[in-house]
């Protein structure tokens, strides 16, 4: 039997523990948001990459980084190598910024900036 003082305790810690398990929660939720973008990020740097590989068109080139990744374009900013003859390698680099928009979460930390590198042979 419990005394009458501690009744409400299982009650107090619970009140207590859920915004804590609720921040956890949605940091977890924050993580696998900028994985995804981690991963949107390196195929569109494969895309762009594949683009300049078969045309000099920078325009088709970063088309391509946008258009393939369902990325935010205007928080995607790419780098373009130069682009030797055919036989010769192109390298492409990719940096996005990704948003911190989940609620709680995105308010205690900055957006997180990614980056994703990838080269091909020039074809044309």
């Amino acid at each position: 039997m419990a005394w009458p003082r501690e009744r409400g305790q299982a009650v107090v810690e619970l009140a207590l523990t859920i915004p804590l398990i609720v921040l956890l929660l949605l940091s977890v939720v924050q993580v696998g948001l900028v994985v995804r973008d981690q991963i949107l990020v390196v195929h569109a740097a494969r895309e762009a990459a594949r683009a300049g590989a078969v045309s000099a068109d920078s325009d088709a080139i970063r088309r391509a980084a946008a258009g393939s990744s369902g990325l935010n374009s205007k928080r995607m900013k790419l780098t373009i190598g130069s682009r030797g003859a055919v036989g010769s390698t192109l390298t492409v680099t990719v940096h996005y910024s990704s948003p911190t928009e989940v609620p709680l979460v995105g308010a205690l930390l900055p957006d997180v900036g990614l980056r994703a590198v990838a080269s091909m042979r020039v074809e044309m």
